[in-house]
C-alpha cells in the first residue's frame, strides 16, 4: 500500500509528491459497478472507484507544474478544472480506491518534473559534406542506368 493511501485513512493532508499535498476532505470519491475481475460480485457490488479532485485544491504546485498537470491529464480534466480518475482493476472498493490515489500521485509526481529546455544544434560541416557526397554518388548511379533511347 502506498503512502498516499495510508495517509488517507489517518485523515488530514495526503502527500501526493514531495512538497505537494491535498486535504483528504477535498477528495470526492464515488463508487459504481465495474467490469473486470470479481466473478458474481461484479454484478452486485460497487467496486469501481471514481476520484474527483479540483486542481485548485492541490497545494504546493507552482503555475508551471499545474499547467503541465493539466496537459498530462488531457481529457480527464473538465472545463471546471476537476480531475477525474477512475479505477476498476481490483476486486475490492479499497483496492480500487488505492489504485485511483496511486494514479493521482503518479500524475502529480510526473507533472512536478521540470523538462530540460531543448538546445538547438546544427550538424557538423563534415556530416553535411558527407551527406552531399552520398547524394551526388547516388545521382551518378541513377544517371548511369537506363542507357536506352530518350523520348
Amino acid at each position: 500500500m502506498s503512502q498516499a493511501a495510508d495517509s488517507t485513512q489517518a485523515g488530514g493532508d495526503i502527500e501526493l509528491a514531495p512538497g505537494v499535498t491535498i486535504s483528504a476532505d477535498k477528495l470526492r470519491l464515488k463508487f459504481a459497478r465495474s467490469g473486470g475481475p470479481g466473478g458474481q460480485n461484479v454484478n452486485k457490488l460497487n467496486t469501481k472507484a471514481e476520484l474527483w479532485v479540483s486542481l485548485t485544491d492541490i497545494q504546493g504546485m507552482d503555475e508551471n507544474a499545474l499547467r503541465r498537470l493539466r496537459t498530462l491529464a488531457g481529457k480527464r480534466v473538465t472545463r471546471l478544472g476537476l480531475l477525474h480518475i477512475a479505477a476498476q482493476t481490483e476486486r475490492t472498493q479499497e483496492g480500487n480506491r488505492n489504485a485511483a490515489l496511486e494514479r493521482l500521485s503518479a500524475l502529480v509526481a510526473h507533472a512536478m518534473i521540470v523538462p530540460k529546455p531543448r538546445k538547438k544544434t546544427r550538424p557538423p560541416r563534415a556530416a553535411r559534406r558527407k551527406r552531399l557526397e552520398n547524394k551526388r554518388h547516388r545521382g551518378q548511379i541513377k544517371a548511369s542506368r537506363g542507357g536506352g533511347e530518350e523520348w
